[in-house]
C-alpha cells in the first residue's frame, strides 16, 4: 500500500508498521480532522473468499469492534477504537495510536529490567486486566510485543487483543457452520488450554507471568528448561537476586494446571502487594466547591552522609545529635515531629513479610553509609526496611482508578484527617465528574518512613469544559493506616 492510498476517503497513509498472518498495520493521517492527527491502521484479511462466511465474517468483525470500542472507552490504558469499516473485501481497524515502545524494545535497548520495575509494570497492568475480565473477555496474546510504554509518562498500554483475529480466521466447518481454524495467541506465551482453544481468564494470567519473567531474565520461554516431572518453567536460575515474594506469585501465575493459578487479575494483584488495594485520588487544588487548605507539614527528607542533604539539623535536640554522629546506620527520616530509628540487626525471619529490603532506587529509605568510627562495627545483616507498597505506584494507582470512575474505592483512600478538610462524598464526587480525564506525568519519591511516605507528580486535568488546567507539581503526603494496610492521603500541598 503506497503512501499516496487514502483509505475509506479519509486515511492517508504514512508508513507501515508491521505485517503479519492476519494482515499488515499502518500508521495513517486522519484527512478529516483539524488536526490531522495520526492514528493506527490495521488492514485485516479474511483466510476465506466463500461469499457465506464473508458475510458471517463481516457480521462478527462489527461485534468484535464494538467490544473494542467499550474497552478503548473504558480504561486509558487500552488503545480507543476510532473507526471501523469494511473495503474492497478487506476490513480495517482504525485506532488510538500510542506513541513509545514495545517491553521488547525496552529489554534490546536497556538490558533486564531492575525488579521494582517489573513489579510497577505487573501493578499498572492487573487493573486493566481486571477491567479486560469483567467484561467477559480474554486478552489471549499478552507478551512484551503487545505492551507499549507510552512515551511521557512510561504507563504500559495493552494492545492487540486476539478476538478479531479469531474471527478472520472463520471458515466453514464439516457441518456447514463457520467456525474458527486458527488458535489465537503467541507460542510460548501461551498456555496448553489456550493452545486447545479453551482459553481462559487465567490464559492471560500465564502469559502475563511469563512476560514479567521475560523482563527478569531476557529469556524467552522456549529458551526456558521445563521440569518434565511436573511440567513447571524453570526460570529462577537466570534471576538469583529477585525476591522470594515477587518469584513465588510469578511461579504461581505460570502454573501448568489452571486450577493452581490465580483465579483473577485481582488474586494475583492483592497477592504481590497485600496491603495494596486499589487506590484513590483526591481533587486538585483548582476549582474545587470546597477548598481545601491544609497547613503544610515541615518537609524533611532522609538524612545521609552526603553534604547535600536537606536536612534541617536546627530542628534536631542535642541528644538527637549525638546519636546521629555515634552510629554508621543513623540514618534518620524526619516528617513532621516523627522520627525513625533504626532497630539492631535481625534475621529476615523477624521482618514483616518475606520479601528482601528493596535497593535504594527502589525507595529504601535507608541507604549503607560507610564510616571509619572505631565505635561502629557494620552489622553482618543490615537493617531491612519493612517493605510498603511503592509510593510513587500507589499515585498512578489511585489517578487510573479516578479515571474509571471507582469513586467509592479512592474515598476510602482518604485519611479521616483530609475528610475532615474535605467536602462530602457527593461534592466529591461531583467534582471529579468534571474532570473527563486525569493524565500523570513524571512521578518522584522525595522521603518514605514506615509510617509516613512524601511524593511529587505532575498532573493534567482535561475538564468536561474542553479546558486543560496543568498541575506541574503536586506534593502529596502520604500516611501509612495499619487497620486497613495500605497508604491514605494525609495532605496535597504546594512546595
Amino acid at each position: 500500500m503506497n503512501k499516496l492510498t487514502l483509505l475509506n476517503n479519509r486515511y492517508r497513509i504514512i508508513r507501515e508498521l508491521g505485517s503479519g498472518g492476519f494482515g499488515d498495520t499502518f500508521i495513517a493521517e486522519d484527512t478529516q480532522m483539524p488536526s490531522e492527527r495520526r492514528c493506527v491502521v490495521k488492514q485485516l484479511k479474511p483466510v476465506t473468499a466463500n461469499p457465506q462466511i464473508f458475510q458471517l465474517i463481516n457480521e462478527r468483525f462489527a461485534r468484535e469492534a464494538a467490544i473494542l470500542e467499550a474497552l478503548g472507552e473504558g480504561n486509558r490504558q487500552i488503545p480507543r477504537l476510532y473507526a471501523y469499516f469494511e473495503e474492497q473485501s478487506q476490513f480495517y481497524l482504525v485506532q488510538e495510536w500510542i506513541e513509545g515502545e514495545t517491553l521488547t524494545d525496552r529489554v534490546a535497548n536497556q538490558g533486564k529490567l531492575s525488579e521494582s520495575s517489573v513489579r510497577e509494570i505487573l501493578m499498572s497492568l492487573l487493573p486493566v486486566l481486571e477491567f479486560v475480565h469483567s467484561q467477559r473477555i480474554v486478552h489471549r496474546d499478552i507478551k512484551p510485543d503487545n505492551i507499549m510504554l507510552r512515551r511521557g509518562d512510561g504507563i504500559p498500554i495493552l494492545i492487540d487483543f486476539g478476538a478479531v483475529k479469531e474471527t478472520m480466521g472463520t471458515v466453514m466447518n464439516s457441518s456447514g457452520n463457520g467456525n474458527s481454524s486458527i488458535v489465537i495467541g503467541t507460542p510460548g506465551f501461551m498456555p496448553s488450554e489456550q493452545a486447545a482453544g479453551r482459553p481462559l481468564f487465567s490464559s492471560d494470567l500465564y502469559s502475563l507471568g511469563l512476560t514479567a519473567i521475560f523482563l527478569l531474565t531476557e529469556k524467552w520461554p522456549q529458551e526456558l528448561a521445563m521440569n518434565h516431572e511436573t511440567g513447571e518453567v524453570i526460570w529462577r536460575q537466570y534471576a538469583p537476586r529477585i525476591s522470594p515474594g515477587l518469584a513465588t506469585v510469578l511461579d504461581k501465575a505460570i502454573m501448568s494446571h489452571p486450577g493452581d493459578r490465580f483465579h483473577s487479575a485481582r488474586e494475583m494483584l492483592d497477592a504481590l502487594t497485600p496491603s495494596a488495594l486499589p487506590e484513590y485520588g483526591i481533587p486538585p487544588a483548582i476549582a474545587s466547591p470546597s477548598p481545601v487548605h491544609p497547613v503544610p507539614a515541615p518537609v524533611v527528607v532522609a538524612a545521609t552522609a552526603a553534604p547535600s542533604s536537606p536536612v534541617d539539623k536546627s530542628s534536631l535536640g542535642d541528644w538527637q545529635k549525638a546519636a546521629i554522629m555515634g552510629t554508621i546506620i543513623g540514618v534518620f527520616v524526619f516528617v513532621g515531629l516523627w522520627i525513625s530509628r533504626p532497630q539492631p540487626a535481625t534475621t529476615s525471619s523477624n521482618v514483616i513479610g518475606t520479601e528482601q529490603s528493596p535497593p535504594p532506587e527502589a525507595g529504601n529509605a535507608f541507604p549503607e553509609v560507610e564510616s571509619n568510627s572505631p565505635e561502629a562495627q557494620p552489622a553482618p545483616n543490615p537493617v531491612p526496611f519493612i517493605e510498603r507498597p511503592d509510593p510513587k505506584q500507589f499515585i498512578r494507582n489511585h489517578y487510573t482508578n479516578l479515571n474509571q470512575r471507582q469513586y467509592e474505592t479512592t474515598w476510602k483512600r482518604l485519611s479521616p484527617n483530609f475528610k475532615s478538610k474535605a467536602s462530602t462524598f457527593a461534592d466529591y464526587v461531583d467534582w471529579w465528574e468534571s474532570v473527563a480525564e486525569i493524565r500523570v506525568g513524571n512521578v518522584r519519591s522525595i522521603a518514605q518512613t514506615e509510617r509516613e511516605a512524601i511524593v511529587d507528580v505532575q498532573l493534567q486535568y482535561l475538564m468536561n469544559d474542553g479546558r486543560i488546567v496543568y498541575d506541574q507539581k503536586s506534593r502529596v503526603n502520604l500516611v501509612w493506616d495499619n487497620q486497613q494496610q495500605t497508604w491514605l492521603f494525609e495532605d496535597k500541598f504546594e512546595p
